[in-house]
């Protein structure tokens, strides 16, 4: 294993995708992490689709004695967060922490910018008949929607567009209907922020969404590394911070 045997493993916990492309994007957002802060050893696992299962991984390193901080790169607070990362770390006997999702906050706001510039050109932003569209993945879970709802606020705060929601699964509406109900309401053009970390079988479905312009998904950006490693320092203050046991 790399990294210093003192500091708590970084779990970098992703989703899981069956999307090659998504796989290999998610993983360079770990890749970064890892050459950021060569020092913490950044391993992967996931809640659905693929392996390693997160249980797995934190059951292995506490078996082992070793401290460990599961980093959510997940954009909200929802299912996956409150109940499979919550339950590996009650499971550890207290070697592992929680760090906080990823999203929404201002460095989220940041990167969503930026895509939105690059799928506008530099002065798209500055079209006044412009109107945006969050697209995301769409939860049951309320705390998740709640999540999305400060997204849309914040990136318009950011912009100074209108934005609403538009949702890829579980809600609605869906992110086309979204777009219909923009144009409806005296939008010229219509662009969709991508509110996802990395492409696969929801950001596919974003063509078709009858937008002028579709960001692409955040991807491994900068700030999602600096961000990554703030959660896993967050995490690690004097009252959270995990005590290694004995190997068991």
């Amino acid at each position: 294993m790399s990294g210093a045997p003192d500091l708590p493993v970084l779990v970098a916990c992703s989703h899981g995708t069956r999307s090659r492309a998504g796989h290999e994007t998610v993983e360079r957002l770990r890749a970064a992490v890892r050459e950021r802060r060569s020092g913490v050893e950044v391993l992967a696992a996931h809640v659905d689709v693929q392996e390693p299962e997160l249980d797995a991984v934190v059951g292995d390193l506490a078996a082992a004695g070793r401290a460990s901080v599961v980093v959510p790169l997940l954009l909200s607070t929802g299912y996956h967060v409150r109940v499979d990362i919550a339950r590996a770390v009650a499971a550890s006997g207290g070697t592992a922490v929680a760090a906080e999702a990823l999203g929404p906050g201002a460095e989220v706001t940041g990167v969503l910018v930026e895509r939105l510039r690059e799928a506008l050109g530099p002065d798209g932003l500055d079209d006044p008949s412009l109107a945006l569209v969050l697209a995301a993945a769409g939860s049951s879970d309320e705390r998740a929607r709640a999540d999305v709802e400060r997204a849309v606020s914040l990136l318009a705060t950011a912009t100074g567009r209108p934005v609403r929601s538009g949702f890829l699964s579980a809600q609605e509406p869906a992110v086309a209907d979204a777009v219909a109900t923009a144009r409806a309401g005296g939008a010229g053009r219509v662009a969709v922020a991508s509110y996802l970390l990395a492409p696969g079988v929801f950001s596919a479905r974003l063509a078709a969404a009858g937008a002028d312009a579709v960001a692409e998904p955040m991807g491994p950006h900068p700030e999602l590394v600096e961000l990554v490693l703030r959660r896993y320092d967050a995490a690690l203050s004097p009252a959270a911070r995990p005590a290694p046991l004995a190997p068991r």
